[in-house]
């Protein structure tokens, strides 16, 4: 198995910079057709101008929304040019409500969406809404990206976050075509006595699953020293010098991750690393 179909989504005129240069290093590396999709959005809200204006107004934000998505694709396309790869590149304008369902259409057919970190004082609201539609209603996994060039192609120093639950399963067997080419995979289990798994051996059967794989992977039995488990498992990460974390994505719901925080939200708000999610 490997990932043959990669989108990127593209909201920013600077994402066309690190962001697409580490997609199109990853799809050149997995042999893999990349579609981009370059997003104007226009968050015009109607209903608070005075009579007649509502059209001026909704006018003005699609032109804008329009530029903006122009801009991007302009920027994608000299990126794409002689890369070498196979790509196909598509400008969309749209606001707020129908991000869903754009992108949910788009990542159902993709293996893999690669996407940026999206929190952060350059990244819009709507940033997280990209990023839930392609992991919920898309059903694809999602590797999200920190700021700065970062190079992905070939992850050697992989982190496995692992608790027993369906989510984190689904991750790592998503993640399989990145885990059998690293040269090192450590299965972190964060305090696992609040997991039990009715084993003495915390670990033992992910990693014979692993193994099975060809995968050279480790157990790694970690306390949580720090309020977060998601800070831990970033702690870890870097302890190990690890270039990617796989772990599963939102086992509370997003209302409560959205309101009380989790690790999901938490690493997408500072991971220091890429990561990888799926569920």
């Amino acid at each position: 198995m490997a990932y043959k179909s990669v989108l990127t989504v593209l909201t920013q005129p600077d994402d066309a910079g690190d962001l697409l240069g580490a997609a199109i290093g990853f799809a050149a590396a997995q042999g893999a057709h990349l579609d981009v999709l370059c997003f104007g959005i226009d968050g015009t809200q109607t209903g608070y101008y005075f009579a007649g204006a509502t059209a001026i107004v909704q006018t003005a934000g699609a032109e804008r929304a329009s530029q903006q998505a122009k801009e991007i694709e302009a920027k994608a396309r000299a990126a794409l040019d002689g890369s070498g790869i196979a790509w196909g590149i598509e400008a969309v304008v749209a606001q707020p409500v129908g991000l869903t369902d754009l992108v949910a259409r788009r990542a159902r057919f993709a293996d893999i969406v690669i996407l940026p970190q999206p929190y952060g004082p350059t990244r819009a609201n709507d940033e997280a809404v990209v990023v839930e539609s392609a992991l919920f209603p898309g059903h694809a996994p999602v590797l999200v990206l920190p700021p700065g060039p970062q190079d992905i192609a070939t992850p050697k120093r992989i982190v496995v976050a692992w608790n027993e639950a369906d989510e984190a399963l689904a991750a790592i067997r998503s993640a399989l075509p990145l885990l059998t080419n690293a040269d090192l995979v450590d299965i972190c289990m964060v305090a696992p006595s609040r997991h039990p798994s009715g084993t003495t051996d915390p670990g033992s059967e992910m990693s014979k699953l692993l193994v099975r794989h060809g995968v050279p992977a480790q157990v790694s039995i970690v306390a949580q020293t720090l309020p977060r488990v998601s800070e831990v498992l970033a702690r870890h990460a870097t302890d190990i010098g690890a270039d990617l974390l796989v772990m599963g994505a939102y086992g509370h719901s997003r209302l409560r991750e959205a309101i009380l925080g989790g690790a999901t939200r938490n690493l997408l708000e500072n991971a220091p690393l890429a990561t990888f999610l799926a569920r």
